[in-house]
């Protein structure tokens, strides 16, 4: 609830929230539900079973029945601070794509958050200075907000550690690439593979780094029996220029 609780406190309003919930329990749901009951903003929800770690698939499905042309995906355990959206809006431009960056909370700490319902997003740059200096959470610097200017886009063609537990896209540039690609099953690269399709498709990196930090919780690493055979078949398409649509993708949610 920590990460819907921070969208539903942006200071931009203007977008619709999607959860696409990879198979939760019935009970998650509902609390879930109920938490957004009264929202001020949109929220629609896409569900399917758990079978196992598919990330891809149930974001490809919620941005089938997204309304925007911008999307933003955002994993269930990041918190943004209230000008998340409006920097993302701010950042957004035509041929790009603008991954963030992250901070990540330790063990004790994300306990913490969770036991006491500790509000991060209220949070200042005083206050996360300090967690710093705790050693609660891995960096402070993040925080700070540059206009950077050209230098966002000093490195138009890199994919490595853009992530979409922070991720702006054009909805046009996903649907081109067919979005995620759902042979990328079990934890690892569903990520990496999108972006890099994205510059094969001729869409440039714009560095969202000192704009629009999430604060990550910390959580134990998923299952990674399948990381070798999706590591493969990434480095096997980072090698093919041409190869750009998804295998198995969005195109098969749309009318």
């Amino acid at each position: 609830m920590l990460c819907v609780g921070s969208l539903l406190a942006q200071t931009d309003k203007e977008f619709e929230i999607i959860i696409a919930d990879d198979g939760s329990s019935p009970e998650n749901l509902q609390i879930t539900r109920s938490f957004c009951a009264n929202a001020n903003i949109p929220i629609a929800y896409v569900y399917h079973d758990d079978q196992g770690f598919r990330a891809g698939t149930i974001r490809n499905k919620a941005v089938a029945q997204c309304k925007g042309d911008y999307l933003i995906f955002l994993d269930g355990d990041c918190i943004v601070r209230p000008d998340f959206v409006a920097k993302h809006r701010q950042l957004a431009e035509v041929g790009c794509f603008v991954p963030g960056n992250r901070v990540l909370l330790n063990r004790p700490y994300t306990q913490e958050v969770l036991e006491q319902g500790i509000l991060l997003h209220q949070k200042s740059f005083s206050d996360f200075l300090l967690l710093r200096l705790q050693n609660k959470i891995n960096r402070v610097v993040a925080f700070f907000s540059l206009p950077l200017g050209f230098f966002r886009h000093l490195h138009p063609h890199k994919w490595q550690k853009a992530m979409t537990c922070n991720l702006g896209v054009w909805k046009i540039d996903f649907l081109a690439v067919n979005g995620f690609d759902e042979l990328f099953e079990g934890w690892g690269y569903e990520d990496s593979d999108l972006v890099i399709r994205l510059v094969h498709q001729g869409i440039k990196r714009k560095e969202g780094r000192f704009a629009v930090p999430v604060l990550h919780l910390w959580h134990p690493q998923n299952d990674r029996s399948r990381h070798d055979l999706n590591y493969q078949r990434l480095m096997e398409r980072l090698d093919q220029p041409d190869f750009i649509l998804a295998q198995k993708g969005v195109s098969q949610y749309l009318e």
